[in-house]
């Protein structure tokens, strides 16, 4: 009995001190912190925004608000189409355009007659918000809204009226179709329009005329779970461009308050703000071609594989979420040049994290908060982001060392804060053991929900991350490495004005191409040195690496007549010796013209030396610079005599301020042998402006 007794508080002074031992308070919370909601956010990563709506079929990107619903008339609408394709992608969610700035609504709104049941697509009868909701439900796959707050077809657009008309949309959308998990709010506000026949243009002051305070609680009382993106005061914020990046420094946190007084530009949005007071992660919206709805010219001009494999790097791998646009072609499908590609990149992706590297290593550091199992080392690879690496508190610079079996190659290093106590990490860098000595391999800043490093390819028996600066004691709650395996990018092709072809690669890749449209192979034609080809010409080529025996994905081009008998024969102001940058078949170079003594408008005009049959033309805008003196507003006419001009074309370049891409315009063919471009307003102020290159479209 004695020896039972002796056990027992033996086994309890065993606990006791063990307890003790473990009872090591938490790090402390560093604010500002994510909420639950903002978590669930963060945990979605990647998911599809799809432009569709009237733009589909009147080859807009926004469209003036005039336009008839009748001409809405999908002839194969499937979203589960829609949803299988994200699906399959690995993304988590769609958001949808359930009324753009032309005011036409996808869904049977009450207060409207603009909308999809004024169209004969299911004779007035379909509601695509509903099929949406119902297809992402089957799939699993989470609902989101964009609703422009920008209506250029209501009437009462700028009045009070109107922002009651856009909280009844709001309203219907939050009770209708079920769980909402982001609410997208255009920050396009106030301009040119329709205006229910006014035709004019109409200013609003963004941040006070929808009384964001009073529209975001009703959207809570309705909705608490959803979260609301873009302007007034968001759960997350735009990342400052349309091109899917973010910043390589990117703090969830902004100075909203500053923000909301106007104060804060948004390129300022790529990085966020180290000293932001509320949590507003980013959010990097891109489309996967140059326009946000779906036009077949750009059937050819889907991004290509490598480019979008940067995005998801500098996007997700740069502590924001992706939201990557399908548009929607006029069948009502994902199209499948662009289904084609997401697949590809869905699988560089799965293979670039195939296997993870460090699970088995043996892990170390220099600090362990309280010398702690409950936030040892290991927590980094266990998979589970709910347990994570500490140090002390004060404690803000510090080592982990992962040290493997055998050499190991590595090219890829994950790492992600445990993001609940707040964001820490300002800098740090990573070590590489090869042949006994430390090799630097990153030198980073922040690291946040998730921050992926692409690093050269080292043979390494051990990695070291040391974290050099961070505003509080370090919580890490995740570290992983990875071995990707090359990705051979396409090659480059150009063709000046006297239609020389040159294609270049990387020094270790050699080319193939075809200039009949079909598919190139190592049997194809193999690119030696620069040819000239002045015809028309489809021309499709791979680079291909020798080494590792693999090929890029196809580049594919299409070039007209080449421009050497083209001439500018008159411009209305400019520099007349170097006016040929804008016909010299590299968009790079610019051109410029209209000053202070000479106002818009101002106009070109080219002969192209014989007559040609055309069916469009394109604006290729300058590309570098702080003020790149962008056209917004522009006419386009032909002539076969230079005397008896057409107007072929008029409208504005809708967007062109946040995706200065080549801006193409269609129209009947026609021919022609001189054209006429005038450009009749800028972006911004000034008069001032500037041609990267004007093509036709044959």
């Amino acid at each position: 009995m004695k020896n039972y007794k002796i056990t027992i508080l033996y086994v309890f002074c065993f606990i006791l001190i063990h307890s003790c031992k473990e009872s090591v308070t938490p790090p402390i919370t560093f604010e500002p912190t994510p909420t639950q909601k903002q978590l669930n956010w963060h945990d979605m990563e990647f998911y599809a925004f799809v432009h569709f709506s009237l733009n589909t079929f009147t080859n807009k990107e926004w469209g003036y608000g005039d336009e008839s619903p009748e001409l809405f008339n999908p002839t194969a609408l499937d979203t589960r189409q829609w949803t299988r394709v994200v699906k399959e992608a690995g993304m988590k969610g769609i958001i949808i355009t359930a009324k753009h700035h032309d005011g036409f609504c996808l869904w049977p709104s009450a207060y409207t007659e603009r909308s999809v049941k004024n169209a004969p697509w299911k004779n007035g009868k379909g509601d695509i918000i509903k099929e949406l909701a119902e297809s992402c439900r089957e799939y699993g796959l989470k609902l989101g809204i964009y609703l422009s707050p920008w209506d250029r077809n209501h009437p009462d657009y700028g009045k009070p009226e109107y922002v009651t008309y856009f909280r009844n949309q709001l309203k219907e959308l939050l009770t209708n179709y079920g769980d909402v998990f982001e609410i997208w709010f255009d920050g396009a506000n106030g301009g040119d329009g329709y205006y229910g026949g006014a035709n004019e243009t109409r200013k609003i002051n963004t941040l006070e005329y929808y009384n964001w305070d009073e529209t975001f609680k009703m959207i809570y009382d309705i909705t608490p779970k959803t979260l609301v993106w873009g302007i007034g005061p968001s759960e997350a914020r735009w990342i400052g461009n349309e091109e899917g990046r973010a910043g390589k420094t990117n703090w969830c946190l902004l100075r909203q308050k500053d923000e909301l007084a106007g104060k804060v530009h948004y390129t300022e949005f790529m990085s966020g703000h180290e000293d932001g007071e509320k949590w507003v992660p980013g959010e990097a919206d891109v489309s996967i071609r140059p326009g946000w709805f779906y036009h077949a010219i750009e059937d050819d001009k889907v991004r290509p594989l490598e480019e979008l494999v940067d995005i998801y790097y500098e996007s997700i791998g740069r502590n924001a979420n992706l939201l990557l646009n399908l548009p929607v072609d006029k069948r009502g499908l994902v199209n499948e040049y662009d289904e084609t590609r997401l697949k590809e990149l869905t699988a560089i992706i799965k293979a670039d994290f195939k296997t993870e590297l460090l699970t088995n290593s043996n892990v170390s550091t220099d600090n362990v908060r309280g010398n702690s199992n409950t936030y040892a080392a290991k927590n980094v690879i266990d998979g589970d982001n709910n347990n994570y690496w500490a140090t002390d508190d004060g404690i803000t610079t510090a080592s982990i060392v992962f040290e493997f079996k055998k050499p190991t190659s590595i090219n890829r290093i994950l790492l992600q804060e445990h993001i609940k106590l707040g964001q820490r990490v300002k800098a740090f860098n990573v070590e590489a053991k090869v042949n006994g000595e430390w090799k630097t391999i990153a030198n980073e800043t922040t690291i946040g929900y998730k921050r992926i490093l692409r690093t050269q390819t080292v043979t390494t028996s051990a990695i070291k991350v040391n974290i050099t600066d961070a505003k509080a004691s370090i919580v890490l709650s995740a570290a992983k490495a990875y071995n990707a395996p090359t990705l051979v990018r396409q090659p480059s092709i150009k063709r000046d004005k006297n239609g020389l072809v040159t294609m270049t690669t990387k020094a270790e890749n050699i080319m193939y191409y075809t200039l009949d449209g079909t598919e190139p192979s190592i049997n194809s034609d193999l690119y030696k040195v620069p040819f000239k080809y002045p015809k028309a010409v489809k021309i499709k080529a791979i680079a291909y690496n020798t080494k590792e025996k693999t090929s890029s994905s196809i580049k594919t081009v299409n070039y007209g007549m080449s421009k050497e008998k083209w001439r500018v024969i008159s411009t209305t102001s400019g520099d007349f010796k170097t006016v040929d940058r804008t016909i010299d078949g590299n968009p790079i170079t610019t051109w410029g013209f209209g000053d202070n003594n000479h106002k818009l408008p101002q106009e070109i005009i080219i002969n192209m030396g014989s007559i040609i049959k055309i069916k469009g033309f394109s604006y290729f805008p300058q590309q570098v610079g702080g003020n790149l003196n962008l056209i917004s507003n522009y006419s386009f006419y032909t002539s076969i005599d230079n005397k008896n001009w057409k107007k072929q074309s008029e409208g504005e370049f809708s967007n062109i301020k946040n995706n200065p891409i080549e801006q193409i315009k269609t129209f009947n063919t026609t021919n022609t042998r001189y054209i006429r471009f005038v450009a009749k307003s800028k972006v911004g102020n000034g008069n001032n402006i500037s041609i990267g290159e004007i093509s036709i479209i044959e």
